[in-house]
Order: C-alpha cells, then sequence, then structure tokens
C-alpha cells in the first residue's frame, strides 16, 4: 500500500508560484517527495529579494542578506544541499549614528561607553534582552504597541535614543502601530546569535545566496521539475471548488495542487474570481511598505562596522550595511559594497526617484556620517526596488494572518506575511515553504486524484 501512495504522488503535478526562497523551499520539499514540480517566477531570475547581480566574476543580492549563526531552517537546508564548505560564519561590528555621532555597538564594553545614554540607561539597554526572553507567550504581546512595551523595559531616555528613531526609520508613520510580538521575536533572536565575548555572529555564503539558489534549482531540474523565467501567473483554472490549473502566458497549465508565495495582493487576485469577495478583502487586509536599496561599489571602506543603524529621523536612510566588513572585498575585485536602505510606501517620491537622482541625493548624507568620504571613490553602483518588502505588523496582527489552506481545495498560500512574530527573512521563508509543502503532500495522499498531465 506504501508503495502504491509513493507511486501516485509520482504521477503528482504540483505549481509553485514565486521563486523567492519560500517557492525554492517548498519546490525543493516536494521535488524530494517524488512530486512533479513547475515553479513559475515572474522575474528573469530566482530568488525575490534575495536575487543577485554580477560584480566582478561573483554575484551578489540585490537586497543586503545574512543570517544568524541560530537559523536552524537554513543550516538544515545546508546540510542537505551538502553546502558547508560554503558557509562563513563571521563575528561582526555593529553601531549607531546618533545626534552626529558615529559609536560602534558590537560589544558590552561598546555599550558601556555610549555616552548619549547614562550609565544606569546603559545598563537598563544591555539587560534588554534578558528582560525580553522571560516574556514566553508572544500572543500577550500582540495587542501592545512596541513603543509603549519597550519604554516599560528600559524607561523613555533609552526608547527615545535607541528605540524610537528605529521604529519611525523603518515604519515611518505606523511606527506607532507596531506590535510588541514583532520587537520581541527580533529581541529574542539577535541576543541567540552571539559569541562568548558577546559579538554578534553571523552567517554567509561564499559565492552568496546564489549558490544555495542554483542548488536548488538544479536539483528540481534534475528531477524532472521546470523552471519558468518571466511567467507570471494571471489567474487560476478551479473545478467543484478544486484547482486543476494555473493560468501563464495565455494559456492553461494543468495541476493537482498548487502553491501561492507572492505577496497577498497578488494572491488575492489570483482568486478573486473563484472564492468570496470576504475571503479575497481578507487578504489585503495586511499593508506593505516597499523598500529602495542604493548599492554602492567603492575602491575603499567606509569604516569597519558591518552594519550601522542611522538614528537620526533627518536621514533618509535607516541603516548603512557595509557587506564587505562580512564578506572579504577579494571576492569583488577588491571593492567594498555598501547598501543604504530605505523602507517607504510605493507612492512615495524616492520610490520613484530614477537611480541617478537617487544616487546624488544620498552623496550628502554619506558625507555627513563620513566626512571624508567622497563620489570620487564609488567605481560603480546600483539601485533596486521591490514593492512589497515588509509586511507593517500593526498591533493584533495575528488576527489578520490567513491560513496556509484556502477556500480552493488543493491550493495553499505561504507569503512572507504570514511569518510572524518572526521578522520576515530566509530562514522563516525556508521553514514555511517546507510546511506548506507538507500539507500539499498530504492533500494529494487523501486524494483519490486523477492525473491531469
Amino acid at each position: 500500500m506504501a508503495s502504491d501512495t509513493k507511486n501516485n504522488l509520482n504521477k503528482m503535478h504540483v505549481i509553485v508560484i514565486g521563486g523567492g526562497f519560500t517557492g525554492l523551499a517548498a519546490a525543493y520539499e516536494l521535488t524530494r517527495c517524488g512530486i512533479r514540480v513547475t515553479l513559475l517566477e515572474a522575474d528573469d531570475q530566482i530568488g525575490g529579494l534575495a536575487g543577485s547581480f554580477s560584480v566582478g566574476e561573483t554575484r551578489l543580492e540585490r537586497f543586503y542578506h545574512h543570517c544568524f549563526n541560530n537559523d536552524r531552517h537554513v543550516i538544515e537546508l545546508i546540510d542537505d544541499l551538502k553546502l558547508n564548505r560554503c558557509m562563513i560564519k563571521s563575528p561582526t561590528q555593529t553601531g549607531m549614528y546618533f545626534s552626529n555621532n558615529l559609536y560602534r555597538l558590537s560589544t558590552p564594553v561598546d555599550l558601556l561607553r555610549f555616552t548619549p545614554l547614562s550609565l544606569y540607561n546603559r545598563f537598563k539597554l544591555g539587560l534588554l534582552v534578558l528582560k525580553a526572553r522571560r516574556y514566553k507567550d508572544w500572543l500577550k504581546l500582540d495587542d501592545i504597541p512596541a513603543a509603549e512595551w519597550i519604554s516599560s523595559l528600559v524607561g523613555k531616555e533609552v526608547f527615545s535614543v535607541v528605540w524610537e528613531p528605529l521604529l519611525a526609520g523603518k515604519f515611518g508613520d505606523y511606527a506607532s502601530s507596531i506590535s510588541a510580538a514583532w520587537l520581541w521575536a527580533k529581541l529574542v533572536l539577535r541576543g541567540g546569535s552571539r559569541g562568548r565575548m558577546g559579538e554578534e555572529q553571523l552567517i554567509y555564503f561564499r559565492g552568496g545566496f546564489a549558490v544555495i539558489i542554483d542548488h536548488i534549482v538544479n536539483f528540481i531540474s534534475s528531477h524532472g521539475g521546470t523552471i519558468c523565467y518571466r511567467s507570471s501567473a494571471r489567474g487560476l483554472e478551479v473545478r467543484n471548488r478544486r484547482i486543476t490549473g494555473v493560468i501563464a502566458n495565455g494559456e492553461v497549465l494543468p495541476c493537482d495542487a498548487a502553491i501561492a508565495t507572492t505577496a497577498l495582493p497578488v494572491i488575492s487576485s489570483l482568486m478573486r474570481s473563484h472564492v468570496s469577495d470576504e475571503f479575497t478583502k481578507s487578504l489585503i487586509k495586511i499593508n506593505y511598505l516597499a523598500n529602495v536599496c542604493l548599492v554602492l561599489q567603492l575602491d575603499r571602506s567606509l569604516s569597519k562596522l558591518y552594519w550601522i543603524n542611522v538614528n537620526d529621523p533627518s536621514f533618509p536612510f535607516v541603516g548603512i550595511i557595509e557587506h564587505t566588513n562580512i564578506e572579504s572585498p577579494v571576492h569583488y575585485s577588491g571593492h567594498h559594497i555598501v547598501y543604504l536602505s530605505k523602507y517607504l510606501l510605493p507612492n512615495e517620491e524616492m520610490f520613484g526617484l530614477e537611480d541617478k537622482k537617487l544616487l546624488l541625493f544620498a552623496l550628502p548624507y554619506i558625507r555627513r556620517i563620513f566626512p571624508e568620504f567622497s563620489p570620487d571613490w564609488i567605481i560603480n553602483y546600483k539601485v533596486w526596488r521591490a514593492k512589497h518588502a515588509q509586511p507593517i505588523v500593526s498591533c493584533g496582527y495575528r488576527h489578520i494572518i490567513p491560513d496556509y489552506a484556502t477556500p480552493v481545495d488543493g491550493f495553499y498560500i505561504a507569503s512572507m506575511a504570514q511569518i510572524y512574530p518572526e521578522d520576515r527573512g530566509i530562514n522563516y521563508a525556508i521553514r514555511d515553504g517546507r510546511k506548506v509543502a507538507g500539507y500539499t503532500r498530504n492533500f494529494l495522499k487523501d486524494q483519490d486524484v486523477v492525473k491531469t498531465v
């Protein structure tokens, strides 16, 4: 009986919509189960926000990426793919730009030297992660604003210096409504990714995340799956409330089940003709912020800091990330790679600013932090934009997260907006991709499915 079930699964076909890490993980897991997969990706490359571009002879993510040393879902996938040799674990230095000064904040000693706070409040900030870990039930935090919760733990001075500018820089006008549960999860994750001396330890991969993506794509292709680039899903074919196909490139692609991993507004438009208005509206209750990322290739380093939080409300970028302080410039033709990141609404002027104008706009702000900086240092630059980059995780967010299953039998959804209270990222994308693949496999096992392809 078991062999019959396996043989039946081998005849099944699942379409995965979206080639970010959630879609890749789902397609990989289904392929491992012997199920044939077709992955549809609207872009000309796979990877989603972790998609890459060429820098010299290697590839680099369009939007900055790294993993924490306690990201177990990433590490398990790396073990599966036998890519441990490519994994780099590196202690990193972080900092904060505040009140026209740049401070290093990587270790407990750095924190003790952080003079914008009184000595008493430096200790309170240092104990924050320990206090956060005492909270075991994040559900109780979901209805509390992050600003209110963090102020209760560290006081108004620490909040106004450290957390208020960060929340405002990332979420803008939505900052006051962000849930404490989201911030709690970030604190617990970051606090668990520390070395013996208290320094943060991060993971990157020699050759970038493109190495992992390539191995997944090759695995899927070598086991009978298909990767379709520049292929946008435009609709679903549904019979008797069950999915039978996905419409893409002007044709119906038959399937026994499907998984959508794109942004919820996109999924809502796919399902509109087949479900109630109430359900499609439920998928667009979650709002998103966009992101603009300016990537500079420089002939020298800005600093030794990997990550700088910009706690200055007049500064348009919330973070400056010097990637080559985690991966050597040797791998980028000797160039130093710096990301400047801005979260914003997609209708804001800065999102649509042409590349050259955005660069010129950014230069004076870079000089404010690094007075010695000169445009002559720039060898090349790129500007990348993403419309759905960050779900706005307001209080009560748990109540509006959709389930993986939908009213259409055999059609499942897994998007970054469903990752909560954890922040969206590759680790949880892999987790949810594999989880939704399991739901899909169980659906196929439980059905008396007639082969459709």
